[in-house]
């Protein structure tokens, strides 16, 4: 029998609710990977509820995770995920691993989240900004910043489409293949805008219009990226395809959730996300929202 991929997935964990890895874990195996989980952080719960209680994972922890790993020959992977990091030096020590891994396995796909903070406001310290731009963004195969964070990892200001192709260029320059998106402030008054850019393969620059809805989400960003690996791998690298089967998981998902929080009463309890609910979205995603190539397909953003 042929192996499952194996995913090593470095970021958050909370023990009630979705976030970090227990946003990717769940999808990631119903899609047919292994999932390794290294929490870099374990909380209670997401810091959007009035109490959290939890540890964040050492440089030591790390190291003693990696060295049981490796003394076993347990560290061959094809796909290394991160996501959230608070901590300069652990960072660091990632992207060592980061670079253990793929010597290891030189076709391993290195999937970086850069999670950094989101509508112009920090929540890691500054510090850990030079360590995602020089080291981790060049060494990723695939990319997903939101908005600010691509802004954050070239100091480009992104006021309309063509400032974040240039933005997604510059990050291919220093080695990154594949720049994703997930969405921006470009579209019109009724959609967000995904957008990716990819020089793998014979290249290709796609947008997607995706339609608002009424509640923000959390761990929505860490089931984004999970998607993404996964489709990414299972259709050869398509990244139309990728993005098209993500985004439509990803709206139903959100939809459950949003009205499941409507009926019970909004609050962050009623807005985790409604995975377990959604397993049937998740293996089989019914695309309604195609990706247009190399264009945006709203109509005030054109005018912009």
């Amino acid at each position: 029998m042929e192996m499952s991929p194996r995913v090593c997935s470095i970021q958050s964990h909370v023990v009630y609710g979705y976030v970090g890895n227990k946003s990717a874990t769940f999808p990631l195996q119903l899609l047919g990977f292994e999932v390794d989980a290294i929490n870099s952080v374990q909380l209670s719960n997401h810091t959007g509820y009035p109490v959290v209680k939890g540890q964040v994972l050492t440089d030591k922890d790390f190291d003693d995770l990696v060295e049981g790993l490796l003394g076993n020959d347990l560290d061959i992977y094809t796909h290394l995920l991160t996501g959230y990091v608070g901590n300069l030096t652990f960072l660091d020590r990632i992207a060592s691993f980061v670079k253990h891994v793929k010597e290891k396995n030189p076709n391993l796909i290195f999937v970086c989240d850069p999670v950094m903070g989101d509508n112009g406001h920090l929540y890691v310290p500054a510090e850990l900004l030079p360590t995602y731009s020089k080291v981790l963004a060049p060494l990723a195969d695939i990319l997903t910043p939101n908005q600010y964070e691509i802004e954050l990892l070239t100091g480009c200001t992104i006021k309309t489409i063509e400032d974040a192709w240039a933005a997604c260029d510059l990050l291919h320059d220093r080695g990154c293949k594949t720049v994703v998106l997930s969405s921006t402030d470009l579209g019109d008054s009724g959609h967000l805008l995904a957008l990716a850019s990819s020089r793998a393969g014979d290249g290709v620059k796609l947008t997607i219009d995706i339609p608002k809805l009424g509640a923000s989400f959390t761990g929505s960003g860490d089931l984004f990226t999970s998607l993404l690996l996964a489709w990414s791998y299972k259709s050869n690298n398509n990244i139309k395809s990728a993005m098209e089967k993500t985004i439509a998981t990803m709206q139903k998902v959100l939809q459950r959730t949003e009205q499941y929080a409507k009926a019970k009463g909004v609050c962050p309890k009623n807005l985790e996300l409604q995975l377990i609910q959604s397993k049937r979205d998740i293996e089989e995603p019914y695309v309604a929202i195609r990706a247009k190539t190399g264009v945006c397909g709203c109509k005030e953003n054109k005018a912009k």
